[in-house]
């Protein structure tokens, strides 16, 4: 099943499916008010028996016939709960966790692609053990698979890439509109998560992330830029040897890898062309022109509540950017600022998904009372 299925990773899954009907049977999607009619030519096109929206319930019956809908705000964690062999979760956002949750503890494995469900509720996703989620992030499917060629003991460091977004060779940051954040050199992706690559927001919540997926210690982690996007993560071992994974741009190859059960589908994505002269550069990121990525870190490491503050903070801030209420440079600010004053209050550990619902809704109050003091 898919959830998030007319978002962009959606969108893409069911292309591999079209392409691979031998080894894909879509038995629900999942998705939001924003776009019925795509959701409801998908559901008629794949021939899907269960439809979940948090959109009208009505609306899409008349549009699907006899087809089952699900509806309201949990209408995700329903379908997540069907038994199935996988879960796509391609939702964007911190309310894919609930439905991650759901799809784990029904014994569903998880292709994981919504990145917020390890970042605000790690703890509680890996409570359910690590065999039962492959990432579709670029990054982690290139890490798990890098994993491959040694044994965990013998990992000195993972290494995750970085495009830089458009702004890696700009010194000035004033006056960023919000059409020059969402024009990537690389990646075609949603406007959130663009946003947050062009302030490398996601490299930060990458790094949690990455943290969780492989039981490794912040210290072990670290990020460059690599302008290319080519090179999607690395894996360091301790006797020198460096282990990449490398394919032109494109999420099809993670996409598939995942919903495949970590197995691979012949011409998922298209290879390097090997026979054309090739240039990939790698460099440091600029901890001062992207504070994001070590506030992510410091969040992290400290752990609690923290990272579900900064992601939630993060969303707020990035929705009040596109929406003209501040300029870009306001954007880690406002995260940070929320971090400070409520990272002290944060909890130690976290028990539940309303533990984590709780944290983040003060965490967005406060988020947009800076938000206005900031306009």
């Amino acid at each position: 099943m898919i959830l998030g299925s007319t978002g962009s990773i959606g969108v893409q899954a069911l292309e591999i499916v079209e392409a691979n009907p031998d080894k894909f049977r879509v038995i629900a999607l999942a998705a939001g008010s924003s776009n019925l009619q795509l959701l409801a030519d998908q559901a008629k096109r794949f021939s899907v028996p269960v439809v979940g929206t948090t959109g009208d319930r009505d609306t899409l019956t008349r549009m699907l016939g006899n087809t089952q809908v699900i509806d309201g705000a949990k209408s995700a964690s329903d379908i997540a709960a069907i038994a199935c062999d996988i879960v796509l979760n391609g939702i964007s956002g911190s309310i894919g966790l609930g439905p991650t949750l759901a799809a784990l503890s029904v014994g569903n494995k998880v292709a994981l692609a919504n990145k917020e469900s390890l970042v605000a509720g790690g703890d509680l996703v890996m409570a359910f053990g690590r065999d039962r989620i492959i990432p579709v992030d670029s990054e982690h499917s290139a890490l798990y698979q890098c994993f491959l060629s040694g044994k965990a003991a013998e990992v000195k460091q993972v290494i995750l890439t970085a495009s830089g977004g458009p702004f890696r060779d700009r010194i000035d940051f004033t006056d960023i509109t919000v059409a020059d954040a969402l024009n990537h050199p690389t990646w075609s992706m949603g406007p959130v998560v663009t946003i947050n690559s062009a302030t490398l927001m996601n490299k930060g919540l990458e790094i949690i992330e990455a943290h969780y997926l492989f039981d490794l210690p912040y210290s072990k982690i670290s990020a460059v830029i690599h302008p290319q996007s080519v090179v999607h993560s690395m894996v360091e071992f301790i006797d020198g040897s460096t282990i990449a994974q490398a394919s032109p741009p494109s999420m099809k190859g993670p996409i598939a890898y995942a919903i495949s059960g970590a197995n691979r589908i012949a011409k998922a994505t298209a290879p390097v062309d090997w026979n054309t002269k090739q240039s990939w550069e790698f460099m440091p990121i600029d901890g001062e022109k992207f504070p994001a990525v070590e506030l992510a870190r410091r969040c992290g490491e400290l752990g609690g509540g923290l990272p579900a503050i900064f992601n939630a903070a993060n969303e707020v801030a990035v929705d009040a950017f596109i929406n003209g209420l501040i300029p870009f440079t306001k954007i880690v600010d406002v995260v940070d600022a929320t971090v400070q004053k409520l990272g002290g209050n944060s909890p130690i550990t976290i028990g539940s998904l309303s533990d984590v619902s709780a944290i983040e809704d003060d965490a967005r109050v406060l988020a947009n009372q800076l938000v206005q003091e900031r306009k």
